[in-house]
């Protein structure tokens, strides 16, 4: 059975209201939670970015069942593989065993802020696998001495680290990133429904030891609204960069960007691809090609801040129930 989940969006969100959003949607009933790592949001009129790992735990602290994760953390330009690997073990304790390390190649917006450049994809990709290696072996506890193409590691422990370390998911998109990832994560993530990326991913993964069928996590927006075409107004003002796509957005290196980009993107635009306004089962409906493609996690984002409350208190629990009769 799909599980779905609930996005805490740090770029359209303070963090005492993410916190607040987490607990709500825990007692709601949604079966995990995963949160954005952002420096910057996309565009201006989001507003928000406040540091994920703080509020991340904050919300292990104020949440007792519900899981958590990074969707995704860049663990190579913004942040040194061993520290990921530092504050992810450290997260997992206060979870209580909850968390998975969501990891992906990042986005310009947010690795160009500490001034060291914005690799070509291929360098990225290298620079990931190179920082899963290091983040493993960090997590047995063991002291590690490391030296590769893009990182240094010298003579690092862990000393507060979880029995059997911290799930990692890694985020995908097509065949070569696959063969790539598959044998080092234990999750897939992924933004698209599409069944080749999962049937994909488990196939690079049958000849590794002990390696069952794992998870496969996959996001999509929703806007939630009792009046339609005022859902899509806030749909296109907080997620019109959403029409861009990853290969393009991975690149942009700032908001004034993500505004130029997104400057000819119509409401009706955003509309087509982000279902938008009261009808729940037109919201449950344009999730169901996740479901389809056998995707086991499903984490719904509800564009905007405005009614973010109201969509936990009033709407979500009935829409849990329409998804989970899908």
């Amino acid at each position: 059975m799909t599980r779905f989940g609930y996005t805490l969006m740090t770029e359209q969100s303070g963090p005492k209201d993410l916190v607040a959003y987490a607990v709500a949607a825990e007692n709601v009933g949604f079966d995990f939670e995963v949160s954005s790592d952002h420096y910057s949001p996309w565009l201006t009129s989001q507003g928000h970015a406040p540091y994920a790992w703080t509020v991340l735990g904050a919300v292990a602290q104020a949440t007792t069942r519900v899981e958590l994760a990074t969707y995704v953390t860049c663990p190579s330009i913004r942040y040194h593989p061993a520290v990921v690997a530092q504050k992810a073990a450290t997260l997992q304790l206060l979870a209580d065993g909850r968390f998975t390390l969501g990891l992906g190649a990042g986005e310009n917006l947010n690795e160009h802020v500490v001034g060291e450049g914005w690799p070509a994809v291929d360098a990225r990709q290298d620079m990931l696998e190179e920082a899963v290696q290091i983040i493993r072996e960090l997590h047995t506890g063991e002291l590690v001495t490391w030296q590769g193409d893009y990182f240094r590691v010298d003579s690092a422990r862990i000393w507060d680290v979880p029995d059997g370390g911290v799930p990692i998911g890694i985020a995908v998109s097509g065949p070569k990133s696959i063969e790539r990832f598959a044998p080092l994560g234990d999750a897939l993530i992924a933004t698209e429904p599409k069944a080749e990326l999962i049937s994909g991913w488990e196939a690079a993964r049958s000849d590794l030891a002990g390696a069952g069928p794992s998870r496969s996590i996959g996001q999509i927006p929703i806007c939630w609204g009792p009046d339609k075409d005022e859902a899509i107004a806030l749909a296109h003002e907080q997620f019109r960069w959403f029409a861009g796509g990853w290969a393009v957005n991975a690149d942009l290196p700032t908001p004034a960007g993500f505004a130029g980009a997104s400057q000819f993107v119509r409401p009706d635009d955003v509309a087509s691809s982000i279902a938008c306004g009261p009808d729940l089962d037109e919201l449950a409906e344009s999730v169901k090609p996740f479901l389809e493609a056998g995707f086991t996690d499903v984490a719904l984002v509800q564009v905007g801040d405005q009614r973010q409350q109201e969509f936990l208190d009033t709407v979500a629990g009935p829409l849990l129930e329409k998804l989970r009769a899908l």
